[in-house]
């Protein structure tokens, strides 16, 4: 098995310990890599320190660094199609939603270039006596731990803005699926970036990650991952009030409405849930269906998923593995209980025979307050309900603990928009999900999370301000 490692100040480091990464697709052994230790973590806060009190990433003008973004773009243009295998094989996912990652990577690089060079501060006027005005300032050390469902785009959409702003960068890997970053962080090192700018250690959440969150260096924590473990992050970051990007995920909620068009809906349910075996924070896990169209919804929705072909990620097909075995158990788990409370199962529910670790296509009709229709279960299950009226869609819709995002599928701009405005998400879809990009300011409310990743809203979570201001002298 090929053996991956760490990257810390420049040098690509092992370990005496390793860990093992399966293959979801097979559940078979496919690499290891250097399990990194406390000591790595420090050596690598070292190296970022040096980095940030150097000035490598400040003093030069900012064009310098959208220049090394730009050359980092076009590295990891260069490595996408063998990196995305790579990640097809670790990770279990479909190997074109793989590739998509990679491309999203250079893109997050390219875009971030453009904005590197124009975080400005502005001019306060306070009268002719007076100069006054502000600078964003970088945060200094940026921690970023990173999860395991789109690990090479996630950690692009922090890294490139956290670059772009001058921070020097710690990343933890995800321990399951850790191999792609490595190829990712290779190809930046092609860019010229300052030396302890970018560091990779793949560790244990509970040791490395820990140790990350609680270091005396660390000047903001970017994490993106489950409810549970953000909010021990964020009582670590209170100790030294840290400031911190939380994105934790949602139980997202798409509303069709009487006049819905019934075929592009269930284009949007089938990426809407069963994209990456619907581990996707912003998965639409639950379809809310006007009653006078939801026996018609209901039945296109349970053949669109018994249709899906089910297989490993190189073999292209339309319903990958989920990333692990204890995955794979904790969504069954839920499965069942949403039976035991009462819910119907549709469709799926089971666990296909086949080798890797597989979940059918789940379609479970049941009510809102079950706990199938509350809890995340980050996985390729859809939950259906019936409303009548759009007050009573909404209070649905917004009636759980998370808001990420949410959807509106209707033909009326007036009804689908006032809805919208209604919607408590931080984004909301009309007539298409996943319809923004990287453009698009992205993140949540409530058990969400808070801050915002993409798009040039971004880029302020990543600087601090500064006001100077001036007394000017009457003496000559």
């Amino acid at each position: 098995m090929k053996h991956y490692l760490n990257y810390v100040d420049g040098q690509w480091r092992d370990s005496p310990r390793q860990l093992v990464i399966m293959n979801p697709g097979t559940a078979e052994p496919y690499a290891t890599i250097a399990q990194a230790t406390t000591d790595d973590a420090d050596l690598a806060m070292a190296a970022a320190r040096r980095c940030v009190e150097s000035g490598a990433l400040t003093d030069v003008r900012p064009a310098q660094r959208t220049m090394w973004m730009l050359k980092a773009a076009e590295a990891i243009r260069e490595i996408t199609d063998e990196a995305a295998m790579v990640l097809c094989l670790e990770n279990g996912k479909n190997f074109e939603t793989a590739r998509e990652e990679f491309v999203e990577a250079a893109r997050y690089f390219e875009y971030y270039a453009g904005i590197a060079d124009k975080i400005e501060g502005i001019s306060v006027p306070l009268g002719k006596d007076y100069v006054d005005f502000t600078q964003y300032v970088p945060m200094g050390i940026s921690v970023q731990i990173v999860p395991w469902n789109f690990p090479v785009s996630i950690c692009a959409r922090s890294l490139a803005p956290a670059l772009a702003a001058g921070n020097a960068v710690v990343i933890k890997s995800p321990e399951i699926s850790p191999l792609a970053m490595t190829l990712l962080i290779a190809a930046i090192e092609k860019a010229g970036f300052p030396q302890g700018a970018v560091n990779l250690l793949c560790g244990k959440g509970s040791e490395v990650g820990n140790h990350l969150v609680e270091h005396n260096d660390t000047n903001q924590i970017v994490f993106t991952g489950s409810v549970p473990t953000g909010q021990r992050i964020l009582k670590a970051a209170s100790q030294r009030a840290t400031p911190s990007v939380m994105e934790l995920g949602g139980k997202s909620a798409a509303i069709a409405l009487a006049d819905v068009d019934l075929e592009n809906l269930i284009r949007s349910v089938k990426v809407g849930i069963f994209y990456n075996a619907g581990q996707v924070c912003s998965a639409m896990s639950r379809l809310l269906v006007h009653r006078s169209r939801f026996e018609e919804v209901k039945q296109a929705v349970v053949t669109m998923a018994q249709s899906l072909n089910i297989g490993s990620g190189e073999t292209h097909a339309e319903l990958t593995p989920v990333v692990s075995l204890d995955q794979q158990q904790r969504i069954l788990a839920m499965v069942e209980q949403a039976r035991q409370e009462g819910a119907t199962v549709l469709t799926g529910g089971k666990a296909p025979e086949l080798a890797g670790y597989f979940v059918e296509p789940t379609i479970i009709e049941a009510t809102p307050s079950m706990s199938i229709a509350q809890e995340e279960v980050f996985g390729p299950v859809l939950v259906i309900m019936p409303f009548d009226d759009e007050d009573q869609a909404i209070d649905i819709a917004n009636g759980t603990d998370f808001g990420l995002v949410a959807g509106v599928f209707g033909a009326g701009i007036n009804q689908t928009l006032r809805i919208a405005n209604r919607l408590r998400a931080g984004q909301v879809f009309i007539n298409e999900w996943f319809a923004g990009g990287i453009e698009t300011p992205f993140g949540g409310v409530g058990l969400s999370g808070f801050g915002r990743e993409k798009g040039q809203e971004a880029i302020y979570s990543y600087v601090q301000t500064r006001n100077i201001a001036i007394r000017l002298s009457h003496h000559a």
